[in-house]
């Protein structure tokens, strides 16, 4: 069974910058499309970006676009998510997952979620 760990979360004042990790169990990693999803309380969970098992292809949601970017070292079987220039309104669990799609609007999660890593941005 797939497992996957998210990492990274943390405090952070409005502007500042976080990285966070994403493992899989399996061996599998490289030739996923992966994504990053967020889920702010009382909220639905948000895809934010995708990446293509290669990591060429890239998009994001546009309420990231030009402040988050999405990586992955497939030697490592890591992805990243960098975050930049920080919001109140990024404050969420991120989870990480394999998706059908690195398109935005038809991609689908694949896998039993992790537990997630909590992003909190404060003033």
């Amino acid at each position: 069974q797939v497992q996957l760990v998210e990492s990274g979360g943390d405090l952070a004042q409005p502007g500042g910058s976080l990285r966070l990790s994403c493992t899989m169990s399996e061996s599998i990693f490289r030739y996923n499309t992966m994504a990053w999803y967020r889920q702010a309380p009382g909220n639905q969970r948000e895809l934010v970006a995708t990446i293509t098992p290669d990591g060429r292809t890239t998009n994001y949601a546009d309420s990231v676009k030009g402040r988050f970017t999405i990586s992955r070292d497939n030697a490592k079987d890591t992805m990243y998510l960098q975050l930049n220039s920080l919001k109140p309104e990024d404050t969420a669990v991120y989870y990480c997952n394999a998706v059908n799609s690195y398109r935005l609007s038809f991609s689908k999660p694949l896998y039993s979620w992790g537990q997630g890593t909590q992003v909190t941005v404060f003033s």
